[in-house]
């Protein structure tokens, strides 16, 4: 299974594409296909059938669709900035935990 330095609830910023530059939370990670879905970038509109059972009104619905994992880039808490991640080891308690950190300022992002 593929293993991405994206995660979900991480924010990052779209680079390239129609959505370049908008920022938002990552939903979900799709590591089959290579995608993730970010709230409130590539949206589009779906025709939807009503669904009496669940109480869903018919009619034209916004959704977002997945995006390439490779046209996001993670952001960075502590510097506001789209940044890489890199991952390091810190010594807690006598053990040594795997952290993402931030490669422009170094700060642990957990």
């Amino acid at each position: 299974m593929k293993t991405y330095r994206i995660r979900k609830d991480d924010k990052v910023m779209v680079i390239t594409g129609k959505d370049a530059g908008k920022i938002g939370k990552v939903l979900k990670v799709l590591p089959k296909k290579d995608r993730v879905l970010v709230e409130k970038v590539n949206v589009a509109k779906r025709h939807m059938r009503p669904n009496p059972y669940a109480q869903q009104p018919g009619g034209i619905v916004e959704k977002e669709m997945p995006i390439h994992v490779s046209n996001v880039m993670v952001v960075c808490s502590a510097c506001a900035k789209p940044t890489k991640v890199g991952y390091k080891y810190i010594e807690s308690e006598g053990k040594q935990k795997k952290v993402r950190f931030c490669k422009k300022c170094n700060e642990v992002m957990e």
